[in-house]
Protein backbone atom coordinates (compact mmCIF):
# COMPACT_ATOMS: atom_id res chain seq x y z
CA UNK A 1 0.00 0.00 0.00
CA UNK A 2 1.43 3.40 -0.94
CA UNK A 3 1.84 6.22 1.55
CA UNK A 4 -0.86 8.20 -0.25
CA UNK A 5 -3.38 5.44 0.27
CA UNK A 6 -2.25 4.34 3.71
CA UNK A 7 -2.79 7.69 5.40
CA UNK A 8 -6.55 7.92 4.63
CA UNK A 9 -6.91 4.30 5.76
CA UNK A 10 -5.12 5.06 9.03
CA UNK A 11 -7.26 8.14 9.64
CA UNK A 12 -10.41 6.15 8.90
CA UNK A 13 -9.28 3.43 11.33
CA UNK A 14 -8.53 5.93 14.10
CA UNK A 15 -11.87 7.66 13.62
CA UNK A 16 -13.76 4.36 13.62
CA UNK A 17 -12.03 3.12 16.77
CA UNK A 18 -12.76 6.41 18.52
CA UNK A 19 -16.39 6.26 17.46
CA UNK A 20 -16.68 2.68 18.75
CA UNK A 21 -15.11 3.42 22.14
CA UNK A 22 -17.26 6.49 22.70
CA UNK A 23 -20.38 4.59 21.66
CA UNK A 24 -19.36 1.83 24.07
CA UNK A 25 -19.41 4.45 26.82
CA UNK A 26 -22.64 5.98 25.51
CA UNK A 27 -24.46 2.64 25.76
CA UNK A 28 -23.28 1.53 29.21
CA UNK A 29 -26.64 2.09 30.94
CA UNK A 30 -28.80 0.06 28.54
CA UNK A 31 -27.61 -3.47 29.48
CA UNK A 32 -28.03 -2.61 33.16
CA UNK A 33 -31.45 -0.95 32.87
CA UNK A 34 -33.39 -4.05 33.92
CA UNK A 35 -31.07 -4.54 36.91
CA UNK A 36 -31.52 -0.92 37.98
CA UNK A 37 -35.28 -1.27 37.48
CA UNK A 38 -35.30 -4.17 39.94
CA UNK A 39 -32.97 -2.66 42.55
CA UNK A 40 -34.51 0.83 42.45
CA UNK A 41 -38.13 -0.29 41.82
CA UNK A 42 -38.49 1.70 38.60
CA UNK A 43 -41.65 1.81 36.51
CA UNK A 44 -41.57 0.87 32.82
CA UNK A 45 -41.57 4.58 31.92
CA UNK A 46 -38.72 5.37 34.33
CA UNK A 47 -36.71 2.47 32.93
CA UNK A 48 -37.29 3.74 29.39
CA UNK A 49 -36.33 7.27 30.46
CA UNK A 50 -33.10 5.98 31.99
CA UNK A 51 -31.85 4.54 28.70
CA UNK A 52 -33.27 7.37 26.58
CA UNK A 53 -31.62 10.36 28.32
CA UNK A 54 -28.06 9.67 27.04
CA UNK A 55 -29.55 9.19 23.57
CA UNK A 56 -31.27 12.56 23.40
CA UNK A 57 -28.29 14.47 24.85
CA UNK A 58 -25.87 12.74 22.52
CA UNK A 59 -28.19 13.54 19.65
CA UNK A 60 -28.79 17.23 20.29
CA UNK A 61 -25.11 17.68 21.14
CA UNK A 62 -24.18 16.59 17.63
CA UNK A 63 -25.42 19.90 16.24
CA UNK A 64 -22.79 22.14 17.89
CA UNK A 65 -20.13 19.39 17.78
CA UNK A 66 -20.59 18.97 14.02
CA UNK A 67 -20.25 22.72 13.48
CA UNK A 68 -17.17 22.84 15.71
CA UNK A 69 -15.65 19.97 13.72
CA UNK A 70 -16.06 21.97 10.51
CA UNK A 71 -14.07 24.73 12.22
CA UNK A 72 -11.42 22.90 14.26
CA UNK A 73 -11.19 19.46 12.64
CA UNK A 74 -11.36 15.93 13.96
CA UNK A 75 -7.79 15.93 15.27
CA UNK A 76 -8.86 18.37 17.99
CA UNK A 77 -12.42 17.19 18.54
CA UNK A 78 -11.93 13.41 18.85
CA UNK A 79 -9.47 13.57 21.80
CA UNK A 80 -11.41 16.43 23.42
CA UNK A 81 -14.78 14.66 23.42
CA UNK A 82 -13.21 11.36 24.49
CA UNK A 83 -11.61 12.99 27.53
CA UNK A 84 -14.86 14.78 28.43
CA UNK A 85 -16.76 11.48 28.33
CA UNK A 86 -14.51 9.96 31.01
CA UNK A 87 -16.07 12.17 33.70
CA UNK A 88 -19.68 10.87 33.53
CA UNK A 89 -18.44 7.30 33.00
CA UNK A 90 -16.49 7.33 36.26
CA UNK A 91 -19.28 9.19 38.07
CA UNK A 92 -21.84 6.54 37.12
CA UNK A 93 -19.54 3.66 37.98
CA UNK A 94 -18.43 4.96 41.36
CA UNK A 95 -21.01 7.41 42.74
CA UNK A 96 -24.12 7.83 40.62
CA UNK A 97 -25.83 4.45 40.43
CA UNK A 98 -27.66 4.34 43.78
CA UNK A 99 -30.66 6.48 42.78
CA UNK A 100 -32.73 7.33 39.73
CA UNK A 101 -31.69 10.99 40.03
CA UNK A 102 -28.01 10.04 40.07
CA UNK A 103 -28.41 7.79 37.05
CA UNK A 104 -30.27 10.48 35.10
CA UNK A 105 -27.63 13.11 35.90
CA UNK A 106 -24.83 10.76 34.88
CA UNK A 107 -26.76 9.63 31.82
CA UNK A 108 -27.26 13.25 30.76
CA UNK A 109 -23.52 13.89 30.59
CA UNK A 110 -22.84 10.41 29.26
CA UNK A 111 -24.56 11.69 26.13
CA UNK A 112 -21.33 13.53 25.28
CA UNK A 113 -19.94 10.25 23.94
CA UNK A 114 -22.78 10.03 21.44
CA UNK A 115 -21.70 13.25 19.72
CA UNK A 116 -18.59 11.65 18.17
CA UNK A 117 -20.59 10.60 15.14
CA UNK A 118 -20.78 14.25 14.07
CA UNK A 119 -16.98 14.46 14.31
CA UNK A 120 -16.20 11.38 12.26
CA UNK A 121 -18.38 11.91 9.20
CA UNK A 122 -16.86 15.25 8.09
CA UNK A 123 -13.41 14.04 9.16
CA UNK A 124 -13.56 10.88 7.03
CA UNK A 125 -15.42 12.64 4.22
CA UNK A 126 -12.51 15.08 3.76
CA UNK A 127 -9.98 12.24 3.37
CA UNK A 128 -11.76 10.45 0.47
CA UNK A 129 -12.80 11.36 -3.09
CA UNK A 130 -16.55 11.58 -3.87
CA UNK A 131 -16.73 8.15 -5.55
CA UNK A 132 -15.43 6.41 -2.40
CA UNK A 133 -17.14 8.43 0.32
CA UNK A 134 -20.18 6.20 0.65
CA UNK A 135 -18.01 3.20 1.42
CA UNK A 136 -15.62 5.16 3.68
CA UNK A 137 -18.37 6.81 5.71
CA UNK A 138 -20.16 3.47 5.89
CA UNK A 139 -17.03 1.82 7.30
CA UNK A 140 -16.72 4.61 9.85
CA UNK A 141 -20.36 4.08 10.76
CA UNK A 142 -19.54 0.51 11.75
CA UNK A 143 -18.10 2.10 14.88
CA UNK A 144 -21.66 2.17 16.18
CA UNK A 145 -20.81 -1.43 17.09
CA UNK A 146 -19.47 0.06 20.30
CA UNK A 147 -23.00 -0.52 21.58
CA UNK A 148 -22.46 -4.24 20.91
CA UNK A 149 -19.29 -4.17 23.02
CA UNK A 150 -21.36 -2.74 25.83
CA UNK A 151 -24.13 -5.30 25.36
CA UNK A 152 -21.72 -8.24 25.33
CA UNK A 153 -19.47 -7.20 28.20
CA UNK A 154 -21.27 -4.94 30.68
CA UNK A 155 -23.40 -7.51 32.50
CA UNK A 156 -20.58 -10.08 32.49
CA UNK A 157 -18.09 -7.57 33.90
CA UNK A 158 -20.50 -6.58 36.66
CA UNK A 159 -21.07 -10.25 37.54
CA UNK A 160 -17.32 -10.98 37.50
CA UNK A 161 -16.32 -7.87 39.46
CA UNK A 162 -18.54 -5.09 40.66
CA UNK A 163 -20.90 -2.49 39.22
CA UNK A 164 -17.94 -0.15 38.80
CA UNK A 165 -15.89 -2.60 36.69
CA UNK A 166 -17.26 -1.90 33.16
CA UNK A 167 -17.27 1.85 33.80
CA UNK A 168 -13.66 1.94 34.96
CA UNK A 169 -12.48 -0.19 32.02
CA UNK A 170 -14.34 2.05 29.58
CA UNK A 171 -12.79 5.15 31.14
CA UNK A 172 -9.33 3.65 30.69
CA UNK A 173 -10.08 2.84 27.03
CA UNK A 174 -11.25 6.43 26.46
CA UNK A 175 -8.09 7.85 28.03
CA UNK A 176 -5.78 5.61 25.98
CA UNK A 177 -7.64 6.47 22.78
CA UNK A 178 -7.50 10.21 23.48
CA UNK A 179 -3.69 10.07 23.78
CA UNK A 180 -3.26 7.92 20.64
CA UNK A 181 -5.63 10.12 18.63
CA UNK A 182 -3.81 13.29 19.69
CA UNK A 183 -0.47 11.81 18.64
CA UNK A 184 -1.46 10.16 15.34
CA UNK A 185 -4.51 11.92 13.90
CA UNK A 186 -4.16 14.53 11.18
CA UNK A 187 -6.78 16.54 9.35
CA UNK A 188 -7.01 16.14 5.56
CA UNK A 189 -4.73 18.61 3.77
CA UNK A 190 -7.55 19.77 1.49
CA UNK A 191 -10.12 20.13 4.27
CA UNK A 192 -12.48 23.04 3.64
CA UNK A 193 -12.41 25.33 6.70
CA UNK A 194 -15.35 27.71 7.09
CA UNK A 195 -14.81 31.31 8.20
CA UNK A 196 -18.39 32.24 9.11
CA UNK A 197 -19.55 32.16 12.75
CA UNK A 198 -21.07 28.91 14.02
CA UNK A 199 -24.58 30.36 14.19
CA UNK A 200 -24.41 31.51 10.57
CA UNK A 201 -23.13 28.10 9.46
CA UNK A 202 -25.87 26.25 11.29
CA UNK A 203 -28.49 28.58 9.82
CA UNK A 204 -27.07 27.94 6.36
CA UNK A 205 -27.15 24.18 6.89
CA UNK A 206 -30.77 24.37 8.00
CA UNK A 207 -31.66 26.10 4.73
CA UNK A 208 -30.41 23.15 2.68
CA UNK A 209 -33.08 20.70 1.51
CA UNK A 210 -30.73 17.74 1.93
CA UNK A 211 -30.46 18.55 5.65
CA UNK A 212 -34.18 18.06 6.21
CA UNK A 213 -34.57 15.13 3.84
CA UNK A 214 -31.64 13.22 5.32
CA UNK A 215 -32.79 14.10 8.85
CA UNK A 216 -36.19 12.52 8.25
CA UNK A 217 -34.66 9.38 6.74
CA UNK A 218 -32.00 9.05 9.41
CA UNK A 219 -34.55 9.51 12.19
CA UNK A 220 -36.16 6.30 10.95
CA UNK A 221 -33.05 4.31 9.96
CA UNK A 222 -30.59 5.12 12.71
CA UNK A 223 -33.32 6.09 15.15
CA UNK A 224 -34.83 2.65 14.74
CA UNK A 225 -31.44 1.05 15.33
CA UNK A 226 -30.80 3.10 18.47
CA UNK A 227 -34.30 2.45 19.80
CA UNK A 228 -33.92 -1.31 19.41
CA UNK A 229 -30.36 -1.33 20.76
CA UNK A 230 -31.35 0.44 23.98
CA UNK A 231 -34.83 -1.04 24.50
CA UNK A 232 -34.56 -4.54 23.03
CA UNK A 233 -33.29 -6.17 26.28
CA UNK A 234 -36.30 -4.78 28.17
CA UNK A 235 -38.66 -5.76 25.33
CA UNK A 236 -37.37 -9.34 25.16
CA UNK A 237 -37.46 -9.74 28.92
CA UNK A 238 -41.04 -8.46 29.13
CA UNK A 239 -42.53 -9.94 25.95
CA UNK A 240 -40.73 -13.30 25.97
CA UNK A 241 -39.60 -13.78 29.57
CA UNK A 242 -35.89 -13.99 28.72
CA UNK A 243 -33.19 -13.58 31.37
CA UNK A 244 -31.08 -10.40 31.53
CA UNK A 245 -28.07 -12.17 30.00
CA UNK A 246 -30.03 -13.88 27.21
CA UNK A 247 -31.81 -10.64 26.28
CA UNK A 248 -28.49 -8.74 26.23
CA UNK A 249 -26.90 -11.41 24.02
CA UNK A 250 -29.77 -11.25 21.53
CA UNK A 251 -29.58 -7.48 21.48
CA UNK A 252 -25.86 -7.79 20.75
CA UNK A 253 -26.65 -10.02 17.77
CA UNK A 254 -29.10 -7.41 16.48
CA UNK A 255 -26.49 -4.67 16.89
CA UNK A 256 -23.67 -6.65 15.26
CA UNK A 257 -25.73 -7.38 12.16
CA UNK A 258 -26.73 -3.73 11.86
CA UNK A 259 -23.10 -2.72 12.27
CA UNK A 260 -21.94 -5.11 9.54
CA UNK A 261 -24.65 -3.89 7.18
CA UNK A 262 -23.87 -0.20 7.62
CA UNK A 263 -20.71 -0.21 5.46
CA UNK A 264 -22.50 -2.58 3.10
CA UNK A 265 -25.20 0.06 2.74
CA UNK A 266 -22.54 2.68 1.97
CA UNK A 267 -20.85 0.41 -0.57
CA UNK A 268 -24.15 -0.41 -2.26
CA UNK A 269 -24.90 3.32 -2.40
CA UNK A 270 -21.66 3.94 -4.30
CA UNK A 271 -22.75 1.23 -6.76
CA UNK A 272 -26.51 1.73 -7.14
CA UNK A 273 -27.42 5.14 -5.60
CA UNK A 274 -28.36 5.84 -1.98
CA UNK A 275 -32.06 6.42 -2.65
CA UNK A 276 -32.50 2.91 -4.11
CA UNK A 277 -30.74 1.29 -1.16
CA UNK A 278 -32.94 3.28 1.22
CA UNK A 279 -36.11 2.22 -0.59
CA UNK A 280 -35.28 -1.47 -0.18
CA UNK A 281 -34.20 -1.03 3.45
CA UNK A 282 -37.35 0.84 4.46
CA UNK A 283 -39.55 -1.75 2.76
CA UNK A 284 -37.90 -4.50 4.83
CA UNK A 285 -38.46 -2.51 8.04
CA UNK A 286 -42.15 -2.13 7.23
CA UNK A 287 -42.63 -5.86 6.74
CA UNK A 288 -40.51 -6.82 9.76
CA UNK A 289 -42.34 -4.44 12.12
CA UNK A 290 -45.75 -5.68 11.00
CA UNK A 291 -44.73 -9.30 11.50
CA UNK A 292 -43.32 -8.59 14.97
CA UNK A 293 -46.47 -6.70 15.96
CA UNK A 294 -48.13 -10.13 16.36
CA UNK A 295 -45.35 -11.20 18.83
CA UNK A 296 -44.60 -14.44 16.99
CA UNK A 297 -42.45 -17.15 18.52
CA UNK A 298 -38.78 -16.21 18.59
CA UNK A 299 -37.91 -19.49 16.87
CA UNK A 300 -37.83 -18.82 14.02
CA UNK A 301 -40.20 -16.06 12.87
CA UNK A 302 -39.50 -13.46 15.56
CA UNK A 303 -35.75 -13.89 15.17
CA UNK A 304 -36.01 -13.58 11.39
CA UNK A 305 -38.10 -10.40 11.71
CA UNK A 306 -35.66 -8.78 14.12
CA UNK A 307 -32.56 -9.75 12.13
CA UNK A 308 -34.13 -8.54 8.87
CA UNK A 309 -34.90 -5.19 10.50
CA UNK A 310 -31.36 -5.02 11.91
CA UNK A 311 -29.85 -5.54 8.46
CA UNK A 312 -32.21 -3.02 6.88
CA UNK A 313 -31.68 -0.34 9.54
CA UNK A 314 -27.90 -0.73 9.29
CA UNK A 315 -27.87 -0.54 5.49
CA UNK A 316 -30.32 2.37 5.54
CA UNK A 317 -28.13 4.30 7.98
CA UNK A 318 -25.11 3.82 5.72
CA UNK A 319 -27.09 4.88 2.65
CA UNK A 320 -28.35 8.05 4.35
CA UNK A 321 -24.86 9.38 4.92
CA UNK A 322 -23.77 8.35 1.46
CA UNK A 323 -26.56 10.71 0.42
CA UNK A 324 -25.19 13.47 2.68
CA UNK A 325 -21.66 12.95 1.32
CA UNK A 326 -23.00 13.27 -2.23
CA UNK A 327 -25.29 16.27 -1.82
CA UNK A 328 -23.98 18.45 1.05
CA UNK A 329 -21.45 21.22 0.27
CA UNK A 330 -17.92 20.18 1.31
CA UNK A 331 -17.45 22.96 3.89
CA UNK A 332 -20.85 22.23 5.48
CA UNK A 333 -20.67 18.44 5.88
CA UNK A 334 -20.03 18.74 9.61
CA UNK A 335 -22.92 21.12 10.19
CA UNK A 336 -25.29 19.02 8.09
CA UNK A 337 -24.05 15.85 9.78
CA UNK A 338 -24.68 17.40 13.18
CA UNK A 339 -28.29 18.17 12.37
CA UNK A 340 -28.92 14.85 10.64
CA UNK A 341 -27.16 12.93 13.40
CA UNK A 342 -29.29 14.74 15.97
CA UNK A 343 -32.41 13.71 14.12
CA UNK A 344 -31.24 10.09 14.10
CA UNK A 345 -30.54 10.11 17.80
CA UNK A 346 -33.83 11.82 18.61
CA UNK A 347 -35.51 9.22 16.47
CA UNK A 348 -34.05 6.69 18.91
CA UNK A 349 -35.13 8.70 21.96
CA UNK A 350 -38.86 8.68 21.34
CA UNK A 351 -39.63 4.99 20.63
CA UNK A 352 -38.42 3.57 23.97
CA UNK A 353 -40.61 6.09 25.79
CA UNK A 354 -43.56 5.31 23.52
CA UNK A 355 -43.06 1.56 23.94
CA UNK A 356 -42.87 1.95 27.72
CA UNK A 357 -46.10 3.96 27.80
CA UNK A 358 -47.88 1.59 25.40
CA UNK A 359 -46.91 -1.49 27.38
CA UNK A 360 -47.89 0.19 30.63
CA UNK A 361 -51.32 0.97 29.16
CA UNK A 362 -52.08 -2.20 27.15
CA UNK A 363 -49.60 -4.83 28.46
CA UNK A 364 -48.70 -5.37 24.79
CA UNK A 365 -46.21 -3.88 22.31
CA UNK A 366 -48.22 -4.39 19.11
CA UNK A 367 -49.32 -0.77 18.68
CA UNK A 368 -45.74 0.49 18.99
CA UNK A 369 -44.52 -1.82 16.23
CA UNK A 370 -47.43 -0.85 13.97
CA UNK A 371 -46.46 2.80 14.51
CA UNK A 372 -42.89 1.93 13.44
CA UNK A 373 -44.24 0.42 10.22
CA UNK A 374 -46.34 3.56 9.53
CA UNK A 375 -43.36 5.87 10.09
CA UNK A 376 -41.15 3.71 7.85
CA UNK A 377 -43.81 3.89 5.14
CA UNK A 378 -43.84 7.70 5.34
CA UNK A 379 -40.03 7.70 5.00
CA UNK A 380 -40.26 5.37 2.01
CA UNK A 381 -42.66 7.74 0.26
CA UNK A 382 -40.33 10.69 0.97
CA UNK A 383 -37.39 8.75 -0.42
CA UNK A 384 -39.13 7.62 -3.61
CA UNK A 385 -40.96 10.82 -4.50
CA UNK A 386 -38.54 13.52 -3.31
CA UNK A 387 -35.03 12.36 -2.39
CA UNK A 388 -34.47 10.16 -5.44
CA UNK A 389 -35.46 13.00 -7.76
CA UNK A 390 -33.17 15.49 -5.99
CA UNK A 391 -30.25 13.06 -6.22
CA UNK A 392 -30.91 12.56 -9.93
CA UNK A 393 -30.90 16.31 -10.53
CA UNK A 394 -27.58 16.63 -8.69
CA UNK A 395 -26.02 13.88 -10.86
CA UNK A 396 -27.18 15.69 -13.99
CA UNK A 397 -25.67 18.99 -12.79
CA UNK A 398 -22.30 17.43 -11.98
CA UNK A 399 -21.86 15.41 -15.20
Amino acid sequence: MTAGRSRPALMLTLATVGFAINFWAWALLSPLAARFATSLHLSSFQQALLVAVPVVVGSVGRIPVGALTDKYGGRVMFPLVSLATIVPVLYLGIFGHDSLAGLLIGGFFLGIGGTTFAIGVPYVNAWYPPERRGTAVGLFGAGMGGTAISALTTVRLVDAGSLATPFVLTAIALAVYAVVAFLLMRDAPNRATPTAPITARLASALRLRITWQASALYAVAFGGYVAFSVYLPSYLKTAYGLTHADAANRMAGFVLLAVVMRPVGGWLSDKFAPARVLAVALSVVIVGALVQAFTPSLAPLGTIAFLAMAAALGAGSGATFALVAALAPANQVGSVTGVVGAAGGLGGFVPPLVMGVIYGQFQNYALGLVLLAVVALAALLLDVFSVAKAATRNIVRTT
